[in-house]
């Protein structure tokens, strides 16, 4: 029977259906479902939405340095952690537009993201058969909060790329671990491959890489004894190489600058931590908040993500002890893959979640900063297939108590409270992707104002400047280093450049201007110092924006 497709009893005059009606009727809502997906974050990427700064400018400078030739930078620039895979890709992107832009910085994060999304349904069908439930997770997954889209467009470094690997490396273990035909040495190579970039680029991506691992060492030992096992170990070593070679040469580790980056070398308290953790982090990481914030109402899922942890556990392990001949999809279609396999695959993937929450939730990062460091969580989106597939299958057929069964009435009530479940993850996360594409007018508006900066500067013959932090690169990156910049702090003393080469030319410059946001601790600092000595500023104001030329 093809899954997803059911005979049901009819009368002598109803009119049956063609063969393949279903079938087609879901297949072209699932496409209608990814070219939305697609489509919003592409209008957002024409709007300058998400909001850029200068983080994400560090890695478009990179990738400008690498189209240009003039170099190959292994780790985000200031630092020894966070592969620049990002920058390798978007630097063809620049070679052939002939210059940088923050759309073509992009459009490669984009491509990650439809990768993502066609994988994720690929593995949703792999392990249950059901294509209405592929097209429940496209559609959730089509929709993008605020802390969602800047996790699948902003090129920062990482989180682009995590999910769409994390995902293809569950496939790969489906195909291999069921035994299936044809390109196996190729299949072994690309998981292996894949496993060591992600230590190159990000290791926040590493439950998902260990635990899908597992699932492949349990059912392929054999065959990982010979060719396989060492196919994927230098494929491994290949995408990890990046790495391993830096580490090498200069005799650093860097799961050092991991910590600290995570927040090991800060303090927060338990109390804290938790708070970050488990409340306010999973509905920011998993795309139920509206920008920047949670409503107390929309924390309801941190209250609903344990429930569904356990429940896909304890499905998925009672399914992997079931004997072959009973195993069967609960939606009652067939499973495409051996069930104990899917039920395997299940498991590990609600395992990585679980070391993941747990991971973020110990940190220092949750109780510090909770807000922004829910980007840490962005590898629970690989789970929510096997979180979601127990309530979907209660919910699409739901359990028929017999009349001595003394929990009918729960069993009665299962259907409607997943089904509500099912309806409150689709509404609160279209509404928080509804509040995240209001705020794309006014990220346009900002984006034009720092294009009137960038020509202004130029106007003026302005070369080389101080400013802030998040100024300072994101000024260089837009201007394709005709400004160069460096960083300075409010109280005008040299601050952090990720660039140490922008310094020294502004060092070396005559009478270098000055450059801070309307309204801010530098520019208020900066007024006073021309309040203090009349003549020794001139001052130039833009929208938004202030220079202060050097006389």
């Amino acid at each position: 029977m093809t899954a997803g497709v059911r005979e049901q009893p009819r009368g002598a005059d109803s009119p049956r259906p063609r063969p393949g009606t279903h079938l087609r009727l879901v297949g072209w809502l699932t496409a209608v479902a990814v070219l939305a997906g697609v489509g919003y974050r592409l209008w957002l990427l024409v709007n300058a939405a998400p909001p850029t700064n200068s983080d994400e400018a560090t890695m478009g400078l990179a990738a400008l340095h690498i189209a240009r030739g003039e170099g190959f930078p292994v780790w985000f620039y200031g630092q020894q952690y966070m592969g620049t895979l990002e920058a390798y890709l978007a630097a063809p992107v620049f070679a052939l537009a002939g210059g940088p832009s923050l759309l073509g910085l992009r459009l490669p994060t984009l491509a990650l993201y439809l990768l993502f999304l066609l994988l994720s349904w690929r593995l949703t069908l792999r392990l249950t058969g059901d294509r209405w439930f592929g097209l429940l997770v496209v559609a959730l997954l089509a929709l993008g909060s605020d802390r969602i889209v800047k996790n699948q467009l902003i090129a920062g470094g990482g989180y682009p790329e995590m999910n769409a690997a994390g995902v293809a490396l569950a496939v790969l273990a489906v195909d291999l671990a069921t035994g299936r035909p044809g390109w196996r040495l190729a299949r072994w190579a690309a998981w292996g491959f894949l496993a060591g970039l992600m230590l190159w680029v990000d290791p926040l991506v590493l439950p998902y890489v260990v635990a899908t691992g597992a699932v492949l060492v349990g059912f392929c030992h054999r065959e990982l004894r010979g060719a396989a096992g060492a196919l994927i170990g230098a494929a491994a070593v290949l995408g990890a190489a990046p790495l391993l070679l830096h580490s090498l040469l200069n005799g650093r580790n860097p799961l050092h600058a991991v910590l600290a980056a995570s927040g090991a070398n800060a303090t927060a308290g338990w109390a804290d931590r938790l708070h970050g953790g488990l409340l306010l982090g999973p509905p920011l990481g998993m795309g139920f908040c509206a920008p920047g914030q949670c409503a107390t109402w929309q924390l309801w899922w941190a209250l609903a993500l344990p429930l569904l942890l356990a429940l896909g556990a304890v499905t998925a392990w009672r399914a992997l002890r079931r004997p072959p001949t009973e195993a069967a999809s609960p939606a009652g279609d067939p499973v495409l893959v051996a069930p104990r396999v899917a039920a395997a695959i299940r498991l590990a993937l609600v395992l990585a979640a679980v070391v993941t929450l747990g991971a973020y939730t110990v940190s220092s990062s949750a109780g510090l900063t909770p807000v922004e460091s829910s980007r840490y969580l962005s590898c629970l989106l690989i789970s929510l297939p096997v979180l979601l597939w127990p309530v979907w299958t209660v919910a699409r057929r739901g359990p028929r108590p017999s009349a001595t069964d003394r929990r009918g009435l729960g069993r009665t009530l299962a259907r409607p409270v997943a089904l509500a479940l099912l309806a409150a993850t689709l509404g609160t996360a279209a509404q928080a992707t509804w509040r995240s594409a209001q705020t794309a007018p006014a990220t346009r508006a900002a984006e034009a104002r720092h294009a009137e900066l960038v020509s202004t500067l130029r106007q003026l013959g302005v070369r080389q400047v101080r400013a802030g932090y998040w100024t300072c690169n994101r000024l260089t990156f837009a201007s394709a280093e005709q400004v160069v910049c460096a960083v300075v702090d409010d109280a005008l003393r040299p601050g952090f450049d990720r660039y140490p080469a922008y310094r020294r030319e502004v060092d070396r410059a005559a009478a270098p201007a000055w450059v801070a946001p309307a309204g801010s601790p530098l520019a208020n600092v900066l007024d006073e110092r021309q309040r203090a000595n009349p003549g020794s500023l001139d001052l130039v104001t833009i929208d938004g924006w202030r220079i202060y030329l050097q006389q």
